[in-house]
């Protein structure tokens, strides 16, 4: 019994050391990595935003950036303000439970109520017509607005995103495990911080992979912001979640009338490409399809002037996406980061999903 009782004290001692080295963790990773634009009540969440209004001479119409899982509104700002500063009125936000957002008090848990959290803050900051331009997790909010909001958009890029069902439905296990009752509260507060700070080098590089990581990219781009407990949670929700919400959602893709691009890589170890891209340009129609050899799961970083050129495409320039993306071909030919560690991702043997 005596033994009992010691390994109860030693387990409830480890929790107690887990929970303070998290809190600890927490503490320092929103000391590096402080707020850096404007925040705003909307919907009940309080989100926070940069908004880089437009010049007098602005070329180009609104832009509005939707940043994908486990990111922060810098993942797309980084590569994209220095592309289109000057041209066009841009609007970076975190999505709500992430970055500094807040999550709200029921009001953000799938992508169409984000979607409307995100047109919300656009009436709040008077932006009538965006193009919308979405990475990742983000794709699939980009599709909600464009379902819910088609009064307020000009144009969708869709960048390697993640909109349809997919085989099996299967996600990772971390977040499945969050998503219990309790046990994913314990987790979450005890051994996603230090388990995310170890693996969060070697998850970027399969991110990225087979294209190299920017250099001080996890660091520049706030990426730890994500292993605080609450925005660990907010993700592990949205992710869960996206198999379910694609099911009911995916049917709706072709009321979608905007001019729309979609950029993927062949070589993205994320997202079935072949589903969720595919899936969109079938769905949505006059959509182009830009597909880029060796490119992963970063067209933001890796190919920003591909990109910036979609956005010119869909405002209407006359923008030649095939030439642009060659280019980006010829650029990253010879990338081979990740090999070894990083395995492409295959279909499961098992009946598609219906979309």
């Amino acid at each position: 019994m005596n033994l009992l009782y010691t390994a109860f004290a030693f387990l409830l001692a480890l929790v107690f050391v887990l929970v303070g080295v998290t809190r600890i963790g927490s503490w320092l990773i929103e000391r590096r990595n402080p707020s850096i634009g404007e925040f705003a009540d909307i919907r009940g969440a309080r989100i926070h935003y940069v908004h880089i209004p437009a010049p007098a001479n602005a070329d180009l119409p609104p832009v509005v950036f939707i940043h994908g899982a486990s990111a922060n509104l810098r993942d797309q700002m980084l590569p994209l303000r220095p592309l289109l500063e000057g041209r066009a009125e841009m609007l970076f936000f975190d999505r709500p439970g992430f970055g500094w957002s807040g999550r709200g008090p029921g009001t953000n848990e799938d992508p169409s109520a984000q979607a409307n959290t995100l047109a919300a803050l656009m009436d709040h900051l008077r932006i009538r017509k965006a193009v919308i331009v979405g990475h990742s997790f983000g794709g699939v909010v980009t599709s909600a607005f464009g379902c819910e909001h088609p009064d307020k958009m000009l144009g969708l890029i869709f960048l390697a995103p993640a909109t349809h069902p997919w085989p099996g439905g299967a996600t990772s296990w971390y977040y499945d495990l969050t998503m219990l009752p309790v046990i994913g509260r314990l987790f979450s507060e005890t051994l996603t911080y230090p388990a995310g700070t170890v693996r969060i080098a070697d998850a970027t590089t399969c991110v990225f992979s087979p294209n190299k990581v920017p250099d001080d990219y996890i660091d520049k781009a706030s990426i730890p912001l994500v292993l605080r407990p609450a925005a660990f949670r907010a993700n592990a929700s949205d992710v869960a979640g996206l198999y379910r919400y694609a099911l009911g959602a995916a049917p709706r893709y072709n009321e979608i009338k905007a001019p729309t691009v979609v950029i993927s890589g062949d070589r993205d170890k994320v997202v079935y490409a072949h589903i969720h891209s595919v899936g969109l340009v079938r769905d949505i129609a006059g959509a182009e399809l830009v597909w880029v050899g060796n490119l992963g799961h970063k067209p933001d970083w890796i190919a920003p002037d591909l990109v910036a050129g979609a956005i010119e495409k869909v405002a209407g320039k006359d923008i030649d996406l095939e030439a642009m993306a060659r280019a980006v071909e010829r650029r990253i030919a010879g990338d081979a980061y990740g090999a070894g560690r990083c395995a492409d991702i295959k279909l499961p043997e098992t009946e598609l999903a219906p979309t």
